[in-house]
């Protein structure tokens, strides 16, 4: 079942490849028209790609024009899953472009166009075509890591369990990551913490506007990340506040369960309450991040 929905996955971003500005009835040729500097980002080519028929089926490129295959960083947003946009990760991209990396910045469809599982498809038909057309964006397609905020750290687990390993994936990390969507609707259930009781609501909305039992049992499955764990999954990092509404024990279970199959799986607790982006603003957690994605793909 999983080898036919990824093969449906590659068909899909096979044949897309269209900038959002450009027609949709070829497939582009690189060039000075499809170069775009909204992020400021002098020296590198930059352009907006779609991977699906959908808007929200876009993802921003940036790479060094030098002929050289570079690794690959696969940012995805957060935002309940039914919110946020790749334009909110402009300083983030620019950290990965100044590292030397070819970095791909996704939208996807959100819970309020799609259920679940569509986000994670986006993810794998994005990851798919960029691997397709690597040569386009100096990238080395056998060598990445995608990188998660929030929900969309939900999203990078999901690709990180999905089958028995994806081709070239090297890593995933997650920022204070919804590893168990499961957990966050039972915290949710009588929690005095807004944050908690919102984030349960979210995810009855990810899995179609019903709660995990009879007939949505399966979806709310298909959700939880560490259900998943597969010996050639990609090794993992989690950051978490200590007391932040997605909080450490989120990511324990996949630390475990992946462990039992040799992945490895590191959690990084820090002090207070700051979630995603806040969190990884924090002095040393982006250092920490770069150096273990260096550790993985150079």
């Amino acid at each position: 079942m999983r080898t036919a929905v990824f093969a449906g996955v590659l068909a899909l971003a096979a044949v897309v490849l269209t900038p959002v500005a450009a027609s949709a009835n070829k497939e582009p040729t690189p060039g000075p028209t499809d170069i775009i500097d909204q992020y400021g980002l002098g020296d590198f080519a930059s352009e907006t790609v779609s991977y699906g028929p959908q808007a929200r089926q876009a993802m921003d490129v940036w790479w060094t024009p030098d002929g050289q295959q570079r690794p690959g960083v696969f940012l995805i947003h957060g935002g309940w899953w039914s919110g946020g946009d790749k334009r909110y990760m402009k300083e983030i991209v620019r950290q990965y472009a100044e590292l030397g990396y070819t970095v791909f910045n996704l939208n996807y469809r959100l819970s309020g166009d799609a259920a679940w599982p569509a986000q994670r498809s986006d993810a794998l038909a994005a990851i798919a075509l960029a691997r397709k057309h690597a040569e386009r964006w100096a990238f080395d397609p056998s060598n990445y890591v995608v990188v998660g905020f929030s929900a969309g750290g939900h999203i990078a687990a999901a690709v990180g369990t999905y089958g028995d390993g994806i081709s070239g994936l090297k890593g995933v990390v997650g920022l204070s990551p919804i590893i168990s969507p499961l957990r966050a609707y039972t915290d949710g259930e009588k929690s005095d913490d807004p944050n908690k009781r919102k984030l349960r609501t979210a995810a009855i909305r990810l899995a179609g506007g019903c709660a995990p039992k009879g007939k949505c049992s399966r979806i709310w499955a298909s959700m939880e990340v560490a259900w998943h764990a597969s010996r050639k999954d990609a090794p993992m990092l989690t950051v978490h506040s200590k007391d932040e509404f997605v909080p450490p024990v989120q990511s324990q279970l996949l630390k475990t369960m992946l462990g039992q199959v040799g992945v490895p799986v590191t959690v990084i607790t820090q002090p207070g309450i700051n979630h995603s982006n806040p969190l990884y603003r924090e002095p040393g957690v982006a250092e920490q991040v770069q150096a273990w994605i260096a550790d993985r793909i150079g």
